[in-house]
């Protein structure tokens, strides 16, 4: 250790084997002396490696979480080669890469891309992978060096990263030696963002773990739909659209319980000695029943029904046209007493309830 801040939980050394986030890579962690290495940082001169709590001493030995860079240099390397892929194929270049802790993506130059041509770019890239080409670390002056996939705007020297006979790119990233050790590449998705595409991907282990886990979750569905998996589908198509019909169903049974619920109400109630008959009721949520109920009661003559919900506090009006009160412009007076807001037709009124003082109002206008 050649200098800390932070009460040695920043720590800096003579060299380090850590890699700070950068180009679209996160840190590396792992540990310094007996401490963890929660985040390593570039500033500029030197490597700062943050650390869980305090270090003493001066004499470190560095342990990095092997498992987590080697993912790291199977996704960058296996980046770097579909790049130059998507470049060699379909003239799409890579404008900005992000590596997840799941999956990374890369945001590429086109507005579309089809299926038969992600397919024929995994086909490209995979066969590369099982060549086992070499992936060499090149030292070149930036004034000569050639034959860059994407021009850099450093001087001095670069360190190019280059997958034999496919792909040359400055990067300063860690990456394997062979692109046998990328494993299988897998394009998992892509979806169009700020007018280009986005296509998230996974290789080397992640590739294996996630085919594991689909393989499993089919196998999963497989067995409770008691179908093959490649029908799995047309089976879920054909349940999608039987839920969709029993939803249908329900809804308008719900409407027709409702609509009757409100016709029986008006029918027992007992009108008062101005000859309105008069429903309150107090619901959880004012939803489509409570809304259809009151206004099948405020349809027949002389008719007045006050709804009110607590999730979230909200009122309703409904009135006969014969009633004599005019819904909307009687809710939008009380509730602007309050400072809420609110309003509908001469029948039928809605608004928020920010205030007792509204549902109080609204009952002695009303005669409730």
């Amino acid at each position: 250790m050649v200098d800390s801040t932070e009460n040695g939980r920043r720590v800096y050394l003579e060299s380090t084997a850590f890699y700070p986030t950068s180009g679209g890579q996160p840190h590396d962690v792992g540990t310094l002396g007996s401490q963890e290495v929660i985040d390593v940082i570039d500033e500029g001169d030197r490597i700062a490696h943050l650390l869980a709590e305090p270090l003493n001493g001066s004499a470190l030995e560095a342990r990095l979480d092997w498992s987590r860079r080697y993912d790291h240099m199977q996704q960058h390397t296996g980046q770097h080669l579909l790049s130059a892929v998507f470049v060699e194929l379909l003239d799409a270049q890579t404008l900005s890469f992000h590596m997840g802790p799941e999956v990374s993506s890369i945001e590429l130059s086109v507005k579309d891309l089809s299926a038969s041509q992600i397919d024929h770019v995994e086909q490209r890239v995979n066969s590369i992978v099982w060549e086992a080409r070499p992936v060499n670390i090149l030292f070149e002056d930036a004034n000569s060096v050639q034959g860059l996939r994407k021009a850099s705007g450093r001087t001095g020297t670069l360190r190019v990263i280059e997958i034999n006979g496919v792909d040359r790119s400055a990067c300063g990233g860690t990456h394997v030696r062979s692109t046998a050790e990328l494993g299988p590449i897998q394009v998992l998705r892509c979806e169009r963002v700020r007018g280009h595409m986005r296509a998230e991907f996974v290789c080397g282990g992640r590739a294996l773990r996630h085919s594991k886990q689909k393989h499993r979750t089919l196998a999963e569905l497989s067995r409770i739909a008691s179908a093959a998996w490649d029908k799995l589908p047309e089976y879920f198509g054909s349940m999608r659209d039987r839920l969709s019909e029993a939803e249908k169903t329900q809804q308008r049974l719900v409407s027709e319980l409702a609509r009757r619920d409100g016709e029986q109400t008006y029918r027992d109630a007992v009108p008062s000695s101005d000859g309105i008959r008069r429903l309150t009721l107090q619901v959880q949520t004012i939803d489509e029943a409570s809304r259809i109920k009151a206004q099948s009661f405020a349809k027949l003559p002389k008719a007045l029904a006050l709804i009110t919900g607590t999730e979230p506090p909200g009122v309703l009006l409904a009135c006969s046209p014969d009633s004599g009160i005019n819904a909307g412009a009687l809710l939008k007076d009380a509730l602007s007493r309050a400072g809420g807001r609110g309003g509908g037709s001469a029948t039928l009124a809605q608004g928020g309830l920010a205030d007792k003082s509204v549902l109080d109002f609204l009952k002695t206008q009303l005669g409730f």
